[in-house]
């Protein structure tokens, strides 16, 4: 015990020299005065004398890239440039962000005012927790504004610990410092694509017209745009899959194509995602997902023995053989349903239709063709099981391979749909597809609004605490 007490106390030593080391190196190195250098670092080590930061990790190396100088506090920062970080910290609402989430309890408009005029500054402990909370409110900015706060698929934490895709918030906003351009550096961080631009130009709109009134309005915008940042599109080429409008777009830089979609029921949702389509197949077979064969099929199965026959199913093991259907294996399936599964075979009753584009997933979920057009006439089409059901998938086919430049290919991929044929069509440029969920687009400078078919956006709403 007394050997893990003196390691314990080692170690506490040694982290403490090590921070020593570098102030005092720091500080030597750029000729300051020491103990202006140690206060942002000192106060950096010492969790009790700061809020909680968003981004503590992004901060400290920030800081550790400037010399641990400070960095707003400082009469010899650009007036301009500061005044740039104030404004944007004020104006957090036009961007579709909440204020909250940038230490407004701590960063006041006094405080951010005072800072502003300042022509001299003192080292205190005050000072450098001020600056450190501005810096870190525009590293979350930069972060929000790019993955948004509720990102799906990345973490604050991992977005703090890690070089997302290229993107470090810290190192951009060491830039903006550099070339003396925040807004600019700032706002290229956001999503390019039409429907994000269209949401922003629209919340600029109402913010020079005035809110009052219009606050619903504002949430609604706000929670689209935010779901618009998950997805992290950087092609000028994409699938774009809106549950909500039951619609699928082909976006391309010269054309949009627009298709009719089936998206999942609220029983069984589809999934928002992103990924990219590497290849289709003509004339699929479906092997039936477990959860539809158990608790769907199964008891048809039993009360009919012909059912399997009648629908081009098969009955397989767990090995993959086929098993012949009998009573006594009807019975044993019943009993024990997870050692069977089922597939239906190739045809014009195939579920998956002529023709399934394969994208990696988590959820097992993919784009689809269908035997049962009829229901592309319906107005609600939230009717499957996850997956997306494509109207004209054969011209989806047909437009990513005139894409993919091998439009040669597409009279030999048209005869292997007519013909129920299986072939795989790998693409040489996999094509981003992004699956999301908005409730309001901007069209032709108004809004469109979208059932909520999964009731998310009260629970998006709340998650940004609005009203409070």
């Amino acid at each position: 015990m007394k050997w893990e007490l003196y390691i314990t106390k080692f170690r506490i030593m040694k982290t403490l020299l090590n921070w020593i080391v570098i102030v005092f190196s720091v500080a030597m190195l750029r000729g300051q005065d020491v103990n202006a250098a140690s206060q942002i670092a000192l106060v950096l080590n010492n969790k009790d004398d700061l809020p909680e930061l968003h981004f503590p990790k992004s901060v400290k190396q920030f800081y550790s890239q400037h010399g641990f100088e400070y960095v707003w506090i400082n009469p010899s920062v650009k007036r301009n440039l500061l005044q740039d970080a104030v404004l944007l910290l004020k104006d957090t609402g036009k961007r579709g962000l909440s204020s909250k989430d940038y230490h407004e309890q701590s960063l006041t408009p006094e405080i951010l005012n005072t800072v502003a005029d300042r022509t001299k500054y003192t080292d205190s402990k005050e000072n450098a927790v001020t600056d450190i909370l501005m810096t870190d409110a525009l590293i979350t900015y930069i972060n929000y504004l790019h993955f948004g706060k509720y990102n799906p698929f990345y973490s604050p934490s991992f977005i703090d610990g890690n070089d997302v895709e290229g993107f470090k918030a810290g190192e951009i906003l060491y830039q903006a410092l550099q070339k003396n351009d925040l807004p600019k550096v700032a706002f290229d961080v956001q999503p390019k694509i039409q429907e994000y631009t269209d949401f922003q130009n629209y919340l600029n709109t109402i913010y020079s017209n005035g809110t009052e009134n219009r606050e619903a309005e504002i949430k609604k915008v706000a929670i689209n745009m935010e779901r618009l940042r998950w997805m992290g599109i950087s092609s000028d080429a994409y699938l774009l899959v809106n549950i909500p409008a039951y619609s699928l777009d082909f976006v391309q830089k010269d054309k949009t194509l627009h298709y009719k979609v089936i998206v999942g029921k609220p029983s069984t949702p589809s999934p928002v995602l992103k990924s990219r389509v590497d290849y289709f197949t003509t004339a699929p077979d479906w092997k039936v997902p477990q959860n539809i064969f158990i608790k769907e099929m199964l008891p048809k199965i039993i009360k009919n023995s012909q059912y399997l026959e009648e629908h081009h199913y098969s009955l397989y093991d767990r090995s993959g053989k086929i098993v012949p259907v009998t009573s006594a294996k009807l019975k044993q399936a019943y009993r024990k349903p997870y050692q069977y599964s089922i597939r239906q075979s190739s045809g014009c009753d195939n579920a998956l239709g002529a023709v399934v584009f394969r994208f990696s997933n988590s959820y097992g979920v993919y784009l689809h063709d269908t035997s049962q057009k009829q229901l592309f006439e319906k107005t609600q089409r939230a009717l499957s099981h996850g997956c997306i059901r494509v109207e004209n998938a054969g011209d989806l086919a047909a437009q990513l391979l005139k894409h993919d430049g091998t439009e040669d290919e597409i009279p030999l991929m048209k005869s292997f749909m007519d013909r129920y044929e299986r072939k795989d069509f790998v693409l040489k440029q996999p094509v981003p597809i992004m699956i999301t969920y908005l409730t309001c687009l901007v069209k032709n400078g108004k809004m469109v609004f979208y059932n909520d078919i999964y009731n998310l956006d009260p629970v998006l709403e709340n998650k940004f605490n609005f009203n409070n």
